[in-house]
C-alpha cells in the first residue's frame, strides 16, 4: 500500500502549512510570550467554540481513526460507546465542574485538589497526570500514527514518529496554548472532512450489487451482509450479559463514568482548554459543544470499520495483504480503506487528516505537561520564579516528555488492540482520581487526609491489579464479567467507600464557609467573584443539584438548556442503536 506523488504533495503541503500557522500564532503574540498565563492558558481568551473544538481535537487522535476502525471491523459499533457516553460526561464538566475551576482561579487540576484538600493530593495528581499525558495522550497517538504512515508511505514507523514529533513540538513549545488551539481548530475541520469522505465512499461502494457496485443503498446491503453472516449484533451498542465481545450494557453504564470523569473532568490535557476560556459562560458552554461533536465519531470512525467488514465479506474489498494465518490483521484496516477506496489526490487528504489527529493530540498533551511541571513542580520549589523563567522550564519539560513518549512507542505496540490496551490502562488509573474528585465536589464532608490516603492507596491498588492481570491473565480478577470496564467500577466503589469512611473517622477541622461560596449569592448567578480564591469546603456544592441554579448569559444559550438538548439527543440515538 503506497501513495503516489500527488497524494504525497497534498500531505506534505498540509503538514508544513499547519506548522506555519502554529508559528504565526506564536509570532503574533510574541510581545506577550513571556507571560506565564499567556503561554500556558492563552491569556484566558478562548470562546466557547474554540474551547469545544479544542476539546474534541485533543481527544481525537490517530488512535481513534485507526483503532476505532479496527474495533468496528472486529466488534461492530460496540466501541462507539466510548464516544457517545462522553457526551454525558461533558455535560457534567460544563455544569458541575467548570464553575469551580474558573472561579477558583487555578492553572492546573492538581492546584484545584490542593485548594480543596491538601498538598499531598496535588502532588499525587500531578505525578499521575504527567505520566498519563506521556503514555496515553502522546505515546499511544504516536504508535497508531506510525503504524498507518508505515503502511501508506513505506517509511519505518519510528522515523515517521520522530519527524512528526519534531514538527509538532516546534510550534507547540514555541507558541504555547494559543498556538495549540489555533491549529486544533483547523485540524478538527480537516479531520472531520477526511473521515466523512471515507465513510461516504465506503457507503457508496457497499451500495448496488456485487456485479454493479455503487449507490446509496449501502445501509440495506450492510444489514443484509450481517444477517447472512449471522452477526447482526454488530449493529448494537448495548449488548446483553455474556456477549462474546466482553462489554455488556451494564459495563458501559457503570464502568464508563469512572473513566470518563477522570478523562474529561480531571485530566489536565483536556481541562486546560476550559481553563483558557475567557469567562465562566464560555467555560460552561464549550464542553457541551464538544459533547455535540462527540456524536460524530461513531459514524465517521467506528462505522467505516464495520462497512469495511461488510465490503470484505461481500467480496468488494481486497484485504489479502492483511491476511495472516487465515485471519485479517485488522490493525491495517484504515490504511487499506484509504488505498482501496479513495482515488489519487484524495488519499493525500486522508493522510493529512491522520496527521491532523496525531499532531493535535500531541500538541495539546505537550502544552498540558509543560503547565503541570511549571506550576506544580518548578514553582513549588522556586516560588519567586519569574514568568519568563517559568515558560522556559515549561518548554524544556515539554521537550523531555516528547523524547520519553517516543521511547515508549515500541513497548506499547505489544497490545493486540491498541484502543483496548489504552482503555485497560485508564481503567486501573482512573478510579481513585474519580472518587476523590466526585466526593470533593459533591460532598463538603470529604476530608483532606481521607482524600490523600484514597488517592495514594487506590493508585497503588490499581497498579497492583493491572500488573497481576497483565502477568497472570488467567487469574480470577481478570475473568470477571464486563472486563476492564467493570474492573474500573469495582475499584472506584472501593475507593469511594474508603474515602467516605476515612472522612468520618478523620475529618477536617471545623471552619466557617466563605461568603463567596458558589451555591448562594451573586456568584451563583454569574456575577464576578471578588476577594481571595475559594478553598476547602467552599469548593464543594452545597447540594448535588446546586449547580443547576446558575443561569446562562442568554435564554437560548443557557448551558442547562443546551445540556438537556444534548442528553435528549443521546437518549434517542441509544434507542435507535440499542
Amino acid at each position: 500500500m503506497r501513495l503516489g506523488a500527488v497524494d504525497l504533495t497534498v500531505a506534505a503541503a498540509y503538514l508544513f502549512g499547519i506548522v506555519a500557522v502554529g508559528l504565526l500564532a506564536a509570532w503574533r503574540h510574541k510581545r506577550r510570550a513571556g507571560a506565564a498565563e499567556e503561554y500556558f492558558l492563552a491569556g484566558k481568551s478562548l470562546g466557547w467554540a474554540s474551547v469545544g473544538l479544542a476539546l474534541f481535537a485533543t481527544n481525537i487522535s490517530t488512535l481513534h481513526l485507526v483503532s476505532l476502525a479496527q474495533n468496528g471491523f472486529d466488534t461492530g459499533l460496540l466501541y462507539g460507546n466510548f464516544e457517545w457516553m462522553a457526551g454525558f460526561t461533558l455535560v457534567a464538566l460544563g455544569l458541575f465542574f467548570a464553575p469551580f475551576y474558573v472561579r477558583s482561579g487555578i492553572a492546573t487540576l492538581p492546584d484545584f485538589l490542593e485548594r480543596r484538600y491538601n498538598r499531598v493530593c496535588r502532588d499525587g495528581l500531578a505525578f499521575v497526570s504527567v505520566l498519563t499525558g506521556v503514555v496515553i495522550h502522546i505515546a499511544f497517538a504516536l504508535l497508531t500514527g506510525g503504524i498507518i504512515l508505515e503502511e501508506l508511505l513505506g517509511i519505518p514507523m519510528m522515523a515517521s514518529v520522530v519527524v512528526l514529533c519534531a514538527l509538532t513540538g516546534l510550534y507547540t513549545i514555541v507558541g504555547g496554548l494559543l498556538a495549540v488551539v489555533v491549529t486544533e481548530c483547523i485540524q478538527t475541520v480537516v479531520l472531520l472532512a477526511g473521515a466523512a469522505l471515507i465513510t461516504a465512499l465506503a457507503f457508496w461502494n457497499l451500495g448496488g450489487t456485487a456485479e454493479a457496485p455503487g449507490g446509496w443503498d449501502g445501509w440495506a446491503n450492510l444489514t443484509a451482509v450481517l444477517e447472512r453472516e449471522g452477526e447482526t449484533e454488530k449493529l448494537s451498542m448495548l449488548r446483553p450479559h455474556g456477549d462474546a465481545d466482553g462489554m455488556p450494557w451494564y459495563a458501559v453504564l457503570l464502568g464508563y463514568p469512572v473513566l470518563g470523569i477522570w478523562y474529561w473532568c480531571a485530566d489536565q490535557t483536556i481541562v486546560q482548554r476550559v481553563l483558557g476560556a475567557k469567562d465562566e459562560d464560555h467555560a460552561r458552554r464549550g464542553p457541551i459543544f464538544a459533547g455535540v461533536l462527540k456524536i460524530l465519531p461513531v459514524f465517521l470512525f467506528v462505522l467505516p470499520g464495520l462497512l469495511a467488514y461488510a465490503l470484505y465479506r461481500d467480496g468488494r474489498l481486497d484485504l489479502s495483504m492483511l491476511v495472516e494465518d487465515g485471519e485479517v490483521r485488522s490493525k491495517g484496516i484504515y490504511a487499506s480503506m484509504i488505498t482501496e477506496l479513495l482515488p489519487p489526490g484524495l488519499r493525500g487528504v486522508l493522510v493529512a487528516a491522520l496527521m491532523a489527529a496525531l499532531m493535535s493530540t500531541v500538541s495539546g498533551a505537550l502544552n498540558s505537561i509543560s503547565t503541570l511541571i511549571s506550576y506544580d513542580v518548578v514553582r513549588r520549589f522556586r516560588p519567586t520564579i519569574g514568568d519568563r523563567a517559568l515558560v522556559r522550564a515549561g518548554r524544556v519539560s515539554a521537550g523531555a516528555a516528547l523524547v520519553l513518549a517516543v521511547a515508549l512507542v515500541p513497548a506499547l505496540n505489544l497490545f493486540t488492540s491498541i484502543f483496548e490496551g489504552m482503555a485497560s490502562i485508564i481503567s486501573h488509573v482512573a478510579p481513585p482520581i474519580t472518587a476523590v474528585l466526585v466526593l470533593g465536589v459533591f460532598w463538603r464532608g470529604a476530608s483532606g487526609p481521607a482524600a490523600a490516603a484514597t488517592l495514594i492507596g487506590g493508585s497503588l491498588l490499581g497498579v497492583a491489579v493491572f500488573a497481576l492481570n497483565t502477568l497472570r491473565p488467567d487469574n480470577p480478577l481478570n475473568q470477571l464479567p464486563g472486563g476492564f470496564m467493570m474492573m474500573a467500577f469495582y475499584l472506584c466503589v472501593l475507593c469511594i467507600a474508603a474515602q467516605a469512611a476515612l472522612s468520618l473517622l478523620w475529618p477536617d477541622p471545623p471552619r466557617e464557609p466563605s461568603a463567596a461560596g458558589l451555591a448562594e449569592g451573586g456568584a451563583a448567578h454569574g456575577a464576578p467573584i471578588t476577594g481571595p480564591p475559594l478553598t476547602g469546603a467552599d469548593l464543594a456544592w452545597e447540594t448535588p443539584l446546586a449547580a443547576l441554579k446558575i443561569p446562562g448569559r442568554s435564554r437560548l444559550g443557557d448551558p442547562r438548556l443546551l445540556s438537556a438538548g444534548l442528553v435528549l439527543a443521546m437518549v434517542v440515538l441509544y434507542s435507535l442503536f440499542r
